[in-house]
């Protein structure tokens, strides 16, 4: 981490915390200053769809079972039976690259926040759970679009059935905000949202451990900040995990919805 995100004592012997811009802002490597540039959150995301690409290009070359192999079925068996069976049935098998492919960017992306020399979240800039959730709504307005027509999905999405034509004065306009602008807002804050906290937590309790350390009075907290620090970097590579999975199985859901219309 840049040392600006240590703990240092004021003038004053109190201590100075890093700011926001210290946590997710990060100098450019490449093309600074034009649109093309190239920082570390970039380098996290290249590296979030490369890792699993080549895990699933060397499983799918290794002709012998190894742990590698078992991990990339296992990682199938567990999308195929918890997210899309429940969420959108067998024919949704079809989109198990799809899913697949988003649970391991945002995990994988997730993961860098506790990986040394990294330790910063993809998913803790706004920008990218932001594209993620611009990317579910286009798919599933497609799918809606190409299994129901666009008049029928628009008519199921918009209009529910069994209600008193009146209502639909009040119903039509929220289900509008609901669809299509609620669905991607909630799915990209709820992610950069718990990435971003977590992100703050573990700063702020690796701050406190150095910031303990060069204080010598308190140094007997040491051991009580250093075993929190360690207790939510284990809670956080559960979270990252978590919020690829819940991202994977709200858009399945989404999906789902689009294929089969309310009856």
């Amino acid at each position: 981490m840049s040392v600006n995100l240590f703990a240092a004592e004021s003038s004053e012997g109190g201590l100075q915390f890093p700011s926001i811009e210290n946590l997710v802002e990060w100098p450019a490597y490449l093309f600074e200053g034009t649109f093309a540039e190239f920082n570390k959150i970039s380098l996290i995301a290249i590296l979030a769809m490369g890792i699993p690409t080549i895990m699933f290009l060397a499983a799918g070359r290794d002709r012998i079972p190894s742990g590698l192999q078992n991990l990339v079925e296992g990682s199938v068996e567990f999308i195929d039976n918890q997210v899309i069976l429940p969420a959108i049935g067998r024919e949704g098998f079809k989109f198990r690259p799809l899913l697949l492919s988003i649970f391991f960017f945002v995990f994988i992306g997730n993961l860098f926040e506790v990986i040394p020399t990294f330790q910063m979240p993809l998913n803790a800039r706004m920008a990218v759970p932001g594209l993620l959730g611009v990317m579910v709504l286009i798919i599933f307005v497609a799918v809606g679009f190409k299994e129901q027509g666009v008049g029928g999905y628009l008519k199921s999405a918009l209009f529910p059935p069994g209600l008193p034509k009146p209502l639909y004065a009040l119903v039509t306009p929220i289900e509008l905000l609901s669809t299509f602008i609620i669905r991607p807002f909630s799915l990209a804050v709820r992610l950069f949202a718990n990435m971003l906290a977590g992100h703050i937590l573990l700063v702020t309790f690796g701050v406190l451990c150095i910031a303990l350390w060069q204080l010598s009075a308190l140094v007997v907290v040491l051991p009580f900040s250093f075993a929190m620090l360690v207790a939510l970097t284990g809670f956080e590579i559960m979270v990252a995990f978590l919020q690829g999975f819940v991202f994977a199985l709200l858009t399945a859901v989404y999906i789902g919805g689009a294929m089969h219309p309310h009856h």
